[in-house]
């Protein structure tokens, strides 16, 4: 079966309704403010790093998976990923008894795939151009079974816009929310909460200067491949936005705000100290640009979307290396 595309934001209806079916399986993570001394904002930090897969995946793969009949899963289901996607999926799978697969790049660290298989899932590596493929062509050679595109499936994007409501009951009157641009699900799913119950309100996608295809996009006014280059900051950034994805961004998102990995692992070492907070790369790129003043004064909510950071890489960041 063809999975669906999203080519509008999810409704107000739709995130509520994914918020029910996720219930009990996902943690209602809390919105903590960020212990600075000086900053050119109020931050507050969405904490879904401590979803028990580590990242806000889960909200999504969980909506998505309980959304599809149960005689469409019995193949299992599979998906494409550097890592937390397929954990994510794992562990929805792990609770239905189904096998669940993902394609991973062959630089994915290894406590991403690790934390893949103790979950009970299994990975298939792929140089980075056939994994990068995947995300369009929806096929790879030798997976089979339903497959769950990890930000432009339908349902993965509501489930990912109860973040935009839980921000909204405990931050009312947030000006701005940063969320990181991987595939634009997270943070096309946030705005369409957002947006829909606080329309006045700005929402901000965050990339990394190595890779930031969304911000090369909006300039261009069009998908632009842009020279990637491999870093830290693993979860997010490819070599172009995918095009159901960039008619979303354009229209829900207030623009890309793109920050280098030195201020990416400074905020990294910055939430481990002063909060105590275990953040990947692309989990810290919200707050460094909330930190460097991109996302304007006020009140502003960053998505900590996850903690999945490989030991060595957090050491070296800890002890003011740039990996």
């Amino acid at each position: 079966m063809r999975e669906p595309l999203r080519h509008d934001p999810v409704t107000l209806d739709e995130a509520k309704a994914a918020r029910r079916r996720i219930a009990g399986a996902v943690v209602r993570t809390p919105l903590a403010r960020l212990n600075v001394e000086s900053a050119p904002a109020e931050i507050y930090l969405k904490l879904e790093n401590l979803q028990p897969v580590g990242s806000f995946k889960l909200r999504g793969v969980t909506n998505a998976v309980r959304s599809i009949p149960e005689a469409e899963l019995a193949g299992g289901v599979w998906t494409v990923s550097a890592g937390n996607t397929a954990q994510a999926l794992a562990w929805a799978a792990r609770e239905l008894r189904i096998p669940a697969t993902a394609v991973v790049p062959d630089n994915a660290p290894e406590t991403k795939l690790a934390n893949i298989e103790r979950l009970g899932g299994r990975y298939v590596k792929a140089p980075f151009e056939d994994f990068a493929r995947v995300f369009a062509s929806r096929s790879h050679p030798g997976v089979s079974g339903r497959f769950i595109h990890p930000f432009s499936n339908p349902d993965v994007m509501a489930g990912n816009a109860t973040i935009g409501l839980e921000i909204l009951e405990d931050l009312p009157d947030v000006d701005a929310v940063v969320a990181a641009y991987g595939g634009g699900g997270l943070s096309c799913g946030v705005a369409s909460a957002v947006k829909a119950a606080r329309p006045g309100a700005r929402v901000y996608a965050a990339e990394a200067a190595t890779s930031a295809p969304l911000a090369a996009a909006l300039d261009a006014g069009e998908p632009t491949r842009i020279s990637y280059s491999l870093s830290f900051v693993d979860a997010i950034g490819s070599p172009i936005v995918q095009p159901e994805m960039f008619s979303l961004a354009r229209t829900l998102l207030d623009g890309s705000l793109v920050v280098g990995l030195d201020d990416t692992a400074q905020a990294v070492r910055l939430l481990a100290n002063r909060n105590r907070v275990i953040a990947e790369g692309g989990a810290a790129a919200p707050v460094a640009a909330a930190l460097a003043g991109m996302a304007g004064g006020g009140k502003v909510a960053c998505v900590v979307s996850g903690g999945n950071i490989d030991p060595v890489t957090l050491a070296a960041i800890l002890e003011g290396g740039l990996p």
